[in-house]
Formats: C-alpha cells, structure tokens, sequence
C-alpha cells in the first residue's frame, strides 16, 4: 500500500469512529434532556408487564378453585362449603352445577345463565305444548336448538291441524340444518294434507 492509501484508510477510520462518537453524545444528550420521560415510561412498561402477569395468576387461581369446588358440589350437592366457593369464584359454573342438580332431580328451575334460561324455557314450552312459548324460544338470535324449536313448533301446529301454518314454519329452517331428515320427514306427511 502507498503512504496515500495509507492516510485515506486512516481518515476514514477516523470519520467512522467520530460518527459513532457524534451520535453517542446525540443519544447521551436526549437522554439527559429526557430522563424522567424515559424512567416514567419504563417503570410504566413493567408495571403492565407484573399488572398483566398477575392477573393472568389470579384468573387461573381462580379458575382452578372453581373447578375443584365445582367437583366437589357435583359429588355432594349440600356442600355448602363448595357451593359459595364456587358462587364467588365463577357464578356462571355454579349455574351449571345447580342446572344439573336441578335435571338429576327432575325440576328446571329458573336460572340467570343465558343457555340454561333458554332452554329452561324450551322445556316448559314443550311441557305444554305451547305453539307461542317455542315461537318466543325459537326467535332467540343465539338460541342453541333454534332449528328444533322451529320444528317442534311445526309439529305442534300438524297436530292442531294447522297444515298450512306447518309448512310455513318448517321452510323458516335452512336446508343444511341438522334437523332437515326430521323436516323431510314431516314435509312428506304434510303433503298429503
């Protein structure tokens, strides 16, 4: 290498190195202009972090208590004990654990939880072969047996002799439904009314 080389390898080591040393006074500058912005800001970051850790803890504590006392009242349905952990720790479970207590002895009683209510409701409908309750029942956007509703309604109206109502009704039900065999079914038996 010639001595030229020599000196333009040499200035531009030296450029190089008085970059980075001009954006390290850069950054050393903003941060002590910014200090408190920047502490603040990272003691906010890790507070959310441990918040969100925490959290996440507690709703699985809460969750396996709830479970644990949810077996005990499906084992031993006066457990009293059970039956408030279970109230505190997850009400919509304690509506499931009083929703089969109320099924194995052969009561529906009222209940607040969305699913259960509904087909609380489908069931005393059924009872009494009431056209208006499964029509109320069916009309639920999110109801879980809408479609059989629909058709209970459609059968009820076949044996009150309302052919033609039957038949409007069953066409409320899509053709990919699970209950389109039992559709069919009553379809045939309603032509020849």
């Amino acid at each position: 290498m010639s001595l030229k080389e020599n000196v333009d390898y040499v200035k531009n080591e030296l450029s190089s190195e008085e970059k980075f040393l001009e954006s390290f006074v850069k950054i050393e500058r903003f941060y002590k202009k910014n200090k408190m912005i920047i502490i603040l800001i990272a003691i906010v970051i890790i507070g959310l972090v441990i918040g969100m850790f925490a959290t996440k803890q507690i709703q699985a504590s809460n969750k396996l208590e709830a479970n644990i006392a949810f077996n005990k009242v499906m084992e031993n349905p006066k457990d009293t004990e059970a039956q408030n952990i279970l109230k505190d720790k997850s009400l919509q479970l304690y509506e499931v654990a009083l929703y089969a207590q109320a099924l194995e002895n052969g009561k529906f009683n009222d209940t607040e939880l969305k699913y259960f209510k509904e087909l609380v409701a489908y069931q005393k409908a059924l009872e009494e072969n009431s056209i208006e309750k499964l029509n109320t029942v069916s009309m639920e956007k999110d109801f879980l047996l809408k479609e059989f509703a629909i058709f209970n309604k459609a059968l009820l109206q076949a044996k009150e002799g309302k052919f033609e109502d039957a038949k409007a009704t069953l066409k409320l039900i899509p053709a990919d439904s699970q209950v389109n065999d039992l559709v069919t079914a009553l379809n045939h038996y309603l032509v020849t009314k």
